[in-house]
């Protein structure tokens, strides 16, 4: 089974391709969608559905995991990362693909053991549990 996960952020939304077979996982294929300033917010919006709309045509995963929606103090980086969600959120749909969300801090603790664990520890893992050449850029799903 190929398991697509999004990491959704205007300016770098990652994604993740892996394929689980009981309990053997691999990694397939993994980047970060990026929106430089100059860009609208809109068409940051747009990027980021076009971009993974064309990881879903290119990999076929079966199912996917989105980002949970997380408390914010700033009620602005609450509202952008819910837009920037919700354009995952319809390319994942437009493809009829099963969507499991997960808070962060839960992530964090299956993949290293601590829900508050830095992203260097939890690319270390991911590389270790994939069993990758080399450790993904932060951002990638």
């Amino acid at each position: 089974m190929l398991i697509l996960g999004v990491d959704p952020s205007l300016r770098g939304t990652g994604w993740g391709v892996i394929s689980a077979e009981g309990s053997c996982l691999g990694g397939v294929a993994w980047g970060v969608l990026r929106n430089p300033p100059s860009r609208s917010v809109s068409e940051c919006l747009v990027e980021i559905h076009r971009g993974l709309a064309g990881v879903i045509a290119l990999h076929r995963p079966q199912t996917a995991a989105i980002e949970a929606l997380f408390y914010a103090q700033n009620a602005r980086t609450a509202l952008v990362m819910g837009q920037a969600r919700g354009a995952a959120l319809v390319a994942v749909g437009e493809a009829g693909l099963e969507v499991v969300e997960y808070a962060p801090k839960r992530v964090k603790q299956g993949v290293v053991g601590v829900g508050g664990a830095a992203k260097g520890q939890v690319g270390f893992m991911v590389r270790a549990l994939l069993g990758l050449v080399e450790t993904p850029p932060p951002d990638a799903a």
